[in-house]
Order: structure tokens, then C-alpha cells, then sequence
């Protein structure tokens, strides 16, 4: 008995140690991937879906891994600004216009696009509020 007890002890240790060794970037992107999903959840799910799935003609889905790795540095722009243009995802046009979100912070925009674009088959990596910043600049 004792000798199991021991033996599990180790166990749990070795894997809290693996466990603490966990790379920092890694950590910090999944804490931006939790906040983002919340945030989603909040302002984006009720037109995007729970799983992305978009909501028949009137909101994209956000399961177009092209489009949005071709368009990750407008992303934050349409949160931001919302979006009036005409986008085609999946060979289907929207032109339904996306409200805009001013009062977010580039943390809360940085939070959310990590969200979108590492869920819904997506898998981009990580993305920083300065990267909002930047990309913010740009906007048209």
C-alpha cells in the first residue's frame, strides 16, 4: 500500500513538472484563446454561431480557413469598424452589414482573433495587441 502510495506520488510530480514546462508563448495563447472565446461569445456568436457556422445569408461563417488567413490583418478593421463591403465565403456572397465594435480594446480584439482563427478548423497562431495596433493603422 504504502508502495503504491509512493508510486503515485511520483507520478503526480513528474507530471506537475511537464506540466509547469509548458512553453510561456504557448500559455499566453491560450490564455488569449479563453478571454477570446468569452468575448465571442458575447459580441460575436449570436450572428456567427457556436461553432461558426454563420447564420444562413445574413453572417459569413467563420470557417473559411483561406479567407481568414488571407484576410487575418483585417480582421480586427470588421470588429473594430463592423464591415458594409461584400465578402464571399465558401463561394457565397454576404452583404449584410456587420456592426461595428468601438469600445474594444486591441486586448480584446487581439483575444478575440486568436479565438477565430485558432477554432471553427482554424489554426493561425497567435496574434498581439500590438499586431492590432499595427493592423489598425490600416484600416480602410
Amino acid at each position: 500500500m504504502r508502495r503504491r502510495l509512493l508510486s503515485l506520488l511520483l507520478l503526480c510530480t513528474i507530471g506537475l513538472i511537464v506540466y509547469s514546462c509548458q512553453d510561456a508563448g504557448q500559455l499566453r495563447q491560450d490564455i488569449y484563446y479563453t478571454n477570446g472565446r468569452d468575448l465571442y461569445i458575447k459580441y460575436c456568436q449570436n450572428c456567427h454561431g457556436v461553432n461558426g457556422e454563420g447564420l444562413s445569408a445574413l453572417a459569413p461563417p467563420l470557417t473559411d480557413t483561406i479567407f481568414l488567413l488571407q484576410n487575418k490583418q483585417k480582421i480586427a478593421c470588421y470588429i473594430k469598424n463592423g464591415l458594409s463591403e461584400q465578402v464571399t465565403i465558401h463561394g457565397q456572397q454576404y452583404q449584410e452589414k456587420m456592426p461595428d465594435f468601438p469600445t474594444l480594446a486591441n486586448i480584446d480584439l487581439a483575444q478575440i482573433v486568436v479565438y477565430i482563427t485558432n477554432s471553427f478548423g482554424n489554426k493561425q497562431g497567435h496574434y498581439t495587441p500590438e499586431q492590432v495596433a499595427d493592423d489598425l493603422k490600416n484600416c480602410k
